[in-house]
């Protein structure tokens, strides 16, 4: 029943007719399921749970709030395969025939909703769905639009951002610190020239290198438009054509296809921007922000680089760099962790592979460091 309300509130929350008709399916799926594992439960004399979640399921939880719709798919489409693998573990446990029938139809069912999702995800839409689907040419329109209008950049992908700033000053400054307390023995006026000055490098390099990959980012798509107007000013009927190929690939009929593309090339920009979605499997909304991609960039790696330097305002010596490992490695922890917001890994287990990472780091460059302090002495 969670899996049943969360389709469905995915479902009333989609755009798109085809993905909203695919995940109500599934809803439904879920239901029946339901049903049918309750009716043997109560011929078997038991009590039939009920649901007491919420309304919305996990449609509404932190990971695919902050993921997005694409990432909670994935995530999904990952929970009906271990359901598969559930489901068959039992068939070998239960030695109830009537239970196991069920079991067989509900497995049957899970592979293909697993074979669903993933074709929801990379946007390769069942023929069978796009059949189930008979909408005049206005309802199509809005169908094949729906991607422009939720095609813009995901949480997933500002709070991505942000992890990797953190994570790379996080990471360049621990090291720095690391080396210059083993070369110094933690003196702290020399770590703290270091770590602030490289906290200062970190943050500026990251944020160039952000601003200049989202501009050039944006300048190849307007490159990519002039390219597609002029494709369509010097042939337009094969350009036509084109488009609806591209429809039709991705299972609407030949009749169907033409008849959005006629009504699409009325408008000149629409048609150019329709082959460039397609061609490049991109939109203008997509696109960063060049001056957004830089700020966030600077000011995260600037958070994550100001980490490995706090101790050193208030300690010196073993002792500083001591609690300066201590708050690197939680640090390194908390971003790991923070990284299965947008992934599908544990928690935990992305934060300890991120702790073992830096743990590392620090070591050899301490170690490094101390060498280089003897050699210069």
């Amino acid at each position: 029943m969670r899996g049943f309300h969360t389709y469905n509130a995915f479902s009333e929350r989609d755009s798109d007719p085809i993905r909203r008709r695919i995940l109500r399916n599934l809803a439904e799926a879920e239901a029946r399921h339901a049903a049918m594992w309750a009716k043997r439960i109560r011929e078997l004399g038991g009590t039939v749970p009920q649901y007491d979640g919420k309304a919305g399921g996990d449609a509404d939880s932190l990971a695919n709030r902050v993921g997005g719709p694409g990432m909670a798919l994935r995530r999904l489409e990952i929970d009906e395969s271990r359901d598969i693998a559930r489901y068959g573990k039992q068939l070998e446990e239960l030695g109830d025939e009537p239970s196991i029938i069920i079991l067989h139809e509900v497995i049957r069912d899970e592979q293909e909703h697993y074979r669903e999702l993933g074709s929801l995800i990379r946007d390769h839409y069942p023929a069978a769905a796009v059949a189930e689907v008979k909408a005049d040419p206005k309802s199509v329109i809005a169908e094949l639009l729906a991607k422009r209008s939720n095609a813009g950049r995901q949480a997933a992908a500002w709070i991505g951002d942000a992890i990797y700033g953190v994570n790379d000053g996080l990471g360049a400054i621990f090291g720095i610190v690391s080396g210059v307390s083993g070369a110094t023995l933690g003196n702290r006026k020399y770590v703290l020239f270091a770590g602030i000055a490289g906290m200062v490098a970190s943050a500026l390099s990251m944020g160039s290198g952000a601003y200049l990959a989202a501009k050039s980012e944006c300048e190849i798509y307007e490159a990519e438009l002039a390219r597609e107007r002029e494709a369509i000013d010097t042939n337009n009927i094969e350009a036509r054509e084109l488009l609806s190929l591209y429809y039709q690939v991705k299972g609407l009929p030949q009749e169907d296809s033409d008849r959005v593309v006629e009504h699409i090339a009325k408008d000149p920009e629409q048609m150019v921007r329709a082959l460039a979605a397609e061609r490049l499997n991109s939109t203008e909304e997509a696109l960063s922000n060049p001056m957004t991609s830089a700020f966030s960039g600077a000011l995260s790696t600037a958070v994550g680089a100001f980490v490995p330097i706090i101790p050193f305002f208030f300690l010196d010596g073993i002792p500083a760099v001591a609690v300066s490992a201590i708050v690197s490695l939680a640090a390194h922890f908390a971003v790991g962790a923070a990284k299965s917001l947008i992934t599908v890994r544990s928690w935990w287990s992305s934060g300890f592979e991120m702790t073992a990472v830096g743990a590392v780091e620090g070591v050899v460059t301490y170690v490094i460091g101390i060498g280089l302090g003897r050699l210069s002495s």
